[in-house]
């Protein structure tokens, strides 16, 4: 479960910063999120490293709150 927590994890991340960042390499079953750092919603930012160890989900409703 800690596993595909992870690699969840990553791909949101990877989505969110999508042209920001090149393009990661795809993670296979047992490889770890690579670290990464995003705005909070206070003007402190989250790291994946000062998280390590605790179980970790990240949800993005981007656009969530705007007309379609």
């Amino acid at each position: 479960m800690r596993r595909l927590t992870l690699a969840v994890l990553l791909a949101v991340a990877v989505a969110l910063v999508g042209g920001q960042a090149a393009p990661a390499a795809a993670l296979e079953v047992g490889d770890h999120a690579p670290d990464f750092t995003l705005p909070a919603t206070t003007q402190d930012t989250l790291s994946l490293k000062d998280l390590r160890g605790k179980n970790v989900v990240l949800f993005g409703f981007i656009g969530a709150f705007t007309p379609t």
